[in-house]
């Protein structure tokens, strides 16, 4: 898996330094809405992730949220990749973007690399070796209580149950006297936070594993817990995410599970 990690390095490296290279440069164009976005840094840098994998290791599979998307998560050499994650603040010139790459054999993610070339961080995971920032090793916050925390969460595109689920979790955390929220608009870098202890928690109701496979494994190494957004271990098919510490993955989840929350949440608002 070394080599696998080495690549997975260089891969994210070379495409972040890319992508930062093409900010304020590019066209923006809509998926299928305004506010789902893809820029040519997007498709620039997928290109030169497939050409450093397909040179290496061309035996693989690769399942990318541009073009490669339908990809059976269970393959036997599986990379995942998001080759801009927070594709709508770089289109906003706003500085919190990633890419992210994970390496998975048979649905068990074995490698993970999250590059921000903003911050000039590279967040890297082996599975049994550890979570490392820049090469010092990294670990979750050690805070006990949800007083204590940042609680970290993002939107999915859809704008009707989901939204309101999501913002009535929001009232609910809230409820509970946190410290704080924080929506900043990569899936990839709030995990990597989490794993590094800058967040004690992140929660988001729809994502593809392009967007959290990396950061799974991550969290997983630093010593936190990841489920999907019903508190279980899914995997790669899971459809959402709750990802804390241990002290708090087992209360945070409890509140905030999508099992539970539409229930309470019509009751509240009628």
């Amino acid at each position: 898996m070394t080599e696998i990690l080495q690549l997975a390095k260089e891969a994210a490296l070379t495409a972040g330094k890319l992508i930062r290279s093409l900010q304020g440069k590019t066209e923006i164009h809509y998926k299928d809405t305004s506010y789902n976005l893809v820029t040519m840094a997007d498709k620039e840098s997928e290109k030169a992730i497939f050409s450093l994998i397909r040179s290496s290791m061309p035996d693989s599979i690769i399942m990318s949220e541009e073009t490669l998307w339908q990809q059976n998560v269970m393959a036997e050499r599986l990379w995942i990749i998001d080759p801009l994650d927070g594709t709508n603040n770089f289109a906003h010139s706003i500085p919190h973007y990633c890419v992210s790459i994970a390496y998975a054999e048979k649905g068990s993610v074995k490698v993970a690399a999250i590059y921000d070339p903003n911050r000039d961080e590279l967040f890297t995971a082996e599975s049994g070796r550890g979570a490392f920032c820049n090469g010092e090793k990294i670990s979750v916050s050690q805070n006990k209580f949800l007083k204590e925390s940042v609680i970290a969460t993002g939107f999915y595109y859809e704008r009707g149950e989901m939204m309101q689920n999501t913002l009535y979790s929001i009232f609910r955390l809230m409820g509970e006297n946190i410290q704080g929220i924080r929506r900043m608009g990569s899936a990839a870098l709030d995990l990597s936070w989490v794993a590094c202890g800058r967040y004690e928690g992140y929660f988001e109701y729809m994502l593809s594993p392009w967007d959290f496979a990396a950061g799974m494994l991550l969290v997983k190494e630093a010593g936190g817990v990841f489920g999907d957004r019903d508190g279980t271990d899914q995997g790669l098919r899971s459809q959402g995410v709750i990802s804390s510490n241990t002290f708090l993955y087992e209360t945070f989840s409890k509140l905030i599970k999508w099992s539970s929350i539409s229930t309470e949440k019509q009751l509240v608002l009628r």
